[in-house]
């Protein structure tokens, strides 16, 4: 039985533990806090301080000259936005970003796919390869644009001299200030919109380095048993891609499009440097630096670019919405 004094001098104890435990949290917590707060400062101010900014902007009539005249809370309307959504030309920009943006991630994640699955098996060299399959997504995009626009030029690029010497053309096919070629498929007159096509590729060939490398990695992961399993019971090479590695695959390949979707539709560089958003290739991004360089409406391009921030946030969310619960039953 504990007496009166013992059961007190216990629950002093107890209490100075608990306050050593209290002081001791407190420090630790006074510690984590320094740790993280020049990494919150620079986030702060490199991150969340422009979008605050940008949204603000978006809100008001600003241009260059009075930029420096404006507050973060002015006077605010949706005058913007509503001048750039009835905007001619924007709901065209738009689907062709769109467009862009789900050709050029399918097609740089289907070629990254083709790639890792040639370059799987051992072979000498395959190390060479492997780095040179690289080289598009490492090189400056100045130095590509410029090796493609040499390529394609109509006059002494290399691709109209085979193709008007060794293929038949009639005349050289300008890939990059062309916005429709008119093509014979199967009887059927089509206008093949040539510029939009080309700038496509490009963003394609210039993607599918990253979906190689990180599909590469994954068929790295994936047991040798199961498909020495699968040779056994007589699985064919398409029966094994369908039914075992494709499985093993899918989840990656759902990072690499929802990455890959994002850094497209936000794309600016390939577009500008290839044809300036010339010949049917205007994007939404394009639009957004037109409005702040040639016409100075910084409130019209800030409203601009949040309305593609809003429109890529809602595709992907249907995206995760509805292929995302897909992926996790496989």
């Amino acid at each position: 039985m504990i007496t009166l004094p013992a059961a007190e001098a216990e629950r002093s104890a107890a209490g100075g533990r608990r306050a050593r435990r209290s002081a001791r949290g407190r420090e630790e917590a006074r510690t984590g806090l320094a740790l993280i707060s020049p990494t919150l400062v620079i986030v702060l101010v490199v991150v969340v301080v422009p979008i605050l900014w940008t949204v603000s902007l978006a809100f008001q009539q600003v241009r260059l000259l009075n930029i420096r005249d404006t507050g973060f809370l002015g006077e605010l309307s949706l005058d913007n936005f509503a001048a750039v959504l009835g905007s001619p030309g924007f709901l065209q920009a738009l689907v062709t970003t769109v467009v862009y943006s789900v050709a050029g991630t399918a097609l740089a994640i289907a070629s990254g796919l083709v790639a890792a699955l040639a370059l799987r098996r051992q072979f000498r060299g395959r190390g060479a390869v492997r780095a040179a399959v690289l080289l598009p997504y490492v090189a400056p995009v100045v130095a590509a644009t410029f090796v493609w626009t040499t390529m394609l030029h109509p006059q002494f690029g290399l691709v109209n001299h085979v193709g008007t010497r060794w293929l038949g053309w009639d005349d050289p096919v300008a890939f990059l200030s062309q916005r429709a070629l008119p093509v014979t498929i199967l009887g059927w007159d089509v206008q093949l919109p040539i510029a939009l096509l080309t700038v496509i590729c490009f963003e394609a060939w210039r993607s599918a380095p990253f979906a190689f490398l990180f599909l590469t990695a994954r068929l790295q992961a994936v047991p040798e048993v199961l498909e020495e399993a699968a040779t056994v019971d007589g699985a064919t090479p398409s029966q094994r891609f369908r039914h075992i590695l494709l499985p093993q695959l899918l989840p990656t390949i759902a990072v690499l499009t929802v990455l890959r979707f994002i850094w497209t539709f936000n794309n600016f560089d390939d577009i500008y440097l290839l044809t300036g958003g010339g010949a049917g290739t205007e994007v939404v991004a394009v639009r957004v630096f037109d409005y702040l360089t040639a016409r100075n409406d910084i409130g019209a391009a800030a409203a601009q670019a949040l309305v593609l921030a809003a429109i890529l946030a809602v595709l992907v969310g249907l995206y995760l919405r509805w292929f995302g619960r897909r992926e996790d039953l496989v």
